[in-house]
């Protein structure tokens, strides 16, 4: 009955929808060939019929409304502006500054009794889950301008290099569309196909997801508190531990390189780094000795490159993006938004008791 519902809805929204309307592309998109005419298209939309029954002139009538779209090409691709270097500092000012985290204290005051539940279930703190969604979407207010479907059309069969990854996120896509309602066309997205205000790749909202409003049905478009719920236990379920430690500064007093190579997965115990010349800048617990860590290095071509000691919840933000600039900016939003939001309940003023009338005298 399900299908049935999306089919009939599917087919009459592509019937209807022009290709200026639909496509999300640059020019160049418009000028290109749909999809639908790629010999390896059609062999995809035989595949979506005969493994999950989807109705093959639906798909063919979707993908003649959607061309490879340059625009996600370039976004997705690292060496198109070649002279473009790291800088931690400039990619920190993008998230951490005055505006994100006066609208991040905004947002945790609205949405407090979700994060409260969402910490007590999954034990992330509410200042993680914000400073998720502050990075990821400002909020809930940018959560991607492409059509979902196009991108990741266009990075399965137009990007070789991870047109694996991608081709299974298009069928992923569809199948959660099917699931949710509507149709694939409808839906925004970033450039890389990542949906909602979480931006959960297809295949993550569908593993991941959880309706946590009560409302029986799960809304990362539109549900802060789905969206909440969401991440936490996204985060949960990739190992996070409920008071344990972040990172901290390091202290790097021989060669880091040998520190480097295990990359963002904690390697060593803290004691063994010591002992190489690695350790942190701030007295920690004498159990996280025992933590094993990874060495994180911030590099910035105008500023000498910032080290820090990352322990297990650090390499479980990089879970959700890959990339200590990332999970540190996450870091750093989060502690910014707790020390804003308690000092905003320390200066708020306590309710002075009514006074007592006074009592006649007789």
């Amino acid at each position: 009955m399900k299908i049935n519902v999306f089919l009939t809805a599917f087919l009459v929204t592509v019937a209807a929808c022009a290709i200026p309307a639909c496509a999300s592309g640059d020019q160049d998109a418009k000028n290109a060939a749909p999809f639908a005419e790629k010999p390896e298209v059609r062999v995809f939309i035989d595949e979506m019929h005969a493994q999950y029954g989807f109705d093959a002139a639906a798909l063919q009538r979707a993908f003649s409304s959607v061309r490879s779209n340059t625009m996600v090409l370039n976004a997705i691709s690292p060496n198109v502006v070649p002279e473009l270097k790291r800088a931690w500092r400039s990619y920190r000012q993008r998230f951490v500054n005055r505006p994100k985290i006066a609208e991040g204290v905004d947002f945790w005051k609205k949405n407090e009794a979700s994060l409260v539940k969402a910490q007590a279930i999954y034990g992330v703190p509410p200042e993680i889950v914000v400073a998720i969604i502050g990075v990821e979407t400002g909020y809930g207010r940018n959560a991607g301008k492409f059509s979902a479907f196009e991108a990741l059309a266009t990075l399965a069969f137009d990007y070789p290099p991870r047109a694996a990854f991608f081709k299974n996120e298009l069928v992923q896509l569809l199948l959660l569309v099917r699931e949710i309602g509507g149709n694939p066309l409808e839906y925004k997205a970033s450039y890389a196909g990542a949906v909602g205000i979480p931006q959960f790749m297809p295949s993550s909202h569908r593993l991941y997801a959880v309706d946590f409003d009560g409302d029986k049905k799960i809304d990362l478009f539109r549900s802060n508190a789905d969206a909440i719920g969401s991440v936490a236990r996204y985060l949960s379920l990739h190992g996070w531990q409920a008071g344990g430690m972040i990172t901290v500064p390091a202290l790097v007093t021989s060669d880091p390189a040998p520190f480097l190579v295990g990359g963002l997965l904690p390697s060593a115990p803290l004691r063994e780094f010591e002992s190489r010349g690695a350790r942190t800048a701030t007295k920690v617990p004498e159990a996280a000795g025992y933590a094993r860590v990874a060495l994180i290095d911030l590099v910035d071509p105008d500023a000498p490159t910032e080290y820090w000691i990352a322990f297990n919840n650090f390499y479980v933000i990089t879970r959700y993006n890959r990339a200590s600039f990332y999970a540190m900016s996450v870091f750093q939003l989060s502690e910014a938004l707790r020390a804003a939001k308690n000092s905003e309940a320390k200066a708020k003023p306590a309710q002075k008791k009514a006074p007592r009338p006074a009592r006649r005298k007789k």
